[in-house]
């Protein structure tokens, strides 16, 4: 597992909205961010203004979602001053190569001025393309991170196979040039825990992010949330945020509504216990959304 801070290294129940996990680039990311998929670009920016204020640090865009610039707005308005913040964004899925991927991130930079020059984390959205494509991406995002564009690296959606693609021409280059993988991101929950995927990223120090935590709300009347969530005083999908925070991880709950956003921060002030973490692990897999961890090298 990654290097956490004190406020995360200690008893569970001691995790707040500030709580943060270091990062192997030596940053440190918050451990509950806002997810914005398919949030309107026109009402993304009082939406995320909204979560700012309720205590989120931490916005979790992608240039394919065409709402980064709503988002920078908002940071932008806030009170906050841009260090306080950690926003992430990710290479289309579309894109390929070196050279569309540096002016990828270049756009990023020159349309969000709001972000004073860097993105906090950027991610390969998904493993599409070939190889070659894939190393060619991660090059360019190696060189934005030395000119100071990025501040820590990671991927989205990738299977083992394609970390294990990763890893192997990382570990033939310069300590220089080979970048250091800091984050990965995928779909994660009680019905799809990825134990394979964790389990390598806990093994290299990669600290993970939970994209649909709240299984888009299909799960709220499983009867074993609904006991937990009696039992705690809770509600089904603040059982699930707490859950995906115990196993370590840190989840990006989505929502357009403020009384959700504000329900989904406030799981800080109960604990589940092992037992209990233990009985929301599955082993299922039954995704919600896509699944690009399949796709073949």
């Amino acid at each position: 597992m990654p290097n956490l801070t004190d406020a995360a290294t200690a008893m569970p129940q001691s995790l707040t909205i500030t709580s943060t996990v270091r990062l192997l680039s030596g940053h440190s990311m918050p451990r509950l961010g806002l997810g914005v998929y398919q949030t309107p670009a026109n009402t993304c920016q009082s939406i995320v203004a909204f979560a700012l204020r309720t205590g989120y640090r931490h916005i979790d865009s992608a240039t394919a979602y065409r709402n980064e610039r709503p988002c920078t707005l908002a940071i932008s308005a806030s009170s906050l001053s841009r260090s306080e913040l950690f926003f992430t964004t990710k290479l289309p899925p579309r894109t390929r190569g070196y050279a569309s991927t540096a002016a990828s991130i270049d756009g990023v930079i020159a349309e969000n001025a709001e972000l004073e020059g860097y993105i906090d984390l950027y991610l390969i959205h998904a493993p599409y393309g070939t190889p070659e494509d894939r190393i060619g991406q991660w090059r360019a995002m190696v060189e934005a991170q030395k000119e100071g564009k990025i501040r820590s690296l990671g991927v989205s959606n990738y299977g083992v196979q394609h970390l294990d693609e990763l890893k192997a021409w990382r570990e033939k280059q310069s300590e220089q040039d080979r970048g250091v993988l800091s984050v990965g991101q995928w779909e994660l929950h009680p019905w799809l825990d990825r134990t394979d995927i964790v389990d390598w990223c806990a093994r290299e120090g990669v600290a993970v992010q939970a994209y649909s935590p709240v299984v888009r709300a299909t799960r709220m009347d499983d009867p074993l949330l609904m006991g937990l969530a009696e039992k705690h005083g809770k509600t089904s999908a603040q059982v699930l945020i707490r859950w995906s925070l115990q196993m370590g991880w840190t989840p990006l709950p989505k929502s357009v509504h403020e009384e959700r956003i504000r329900e989904n921060a406030d799981v800080f002030d109960f604990e589940l216990t092992d037992e209990e973490v233990k009985t929301l692990q599955t082993g299922k897999y039954e995704p919600v959304a896509w699944d690009p961890t399949k796709e073949p090298i």
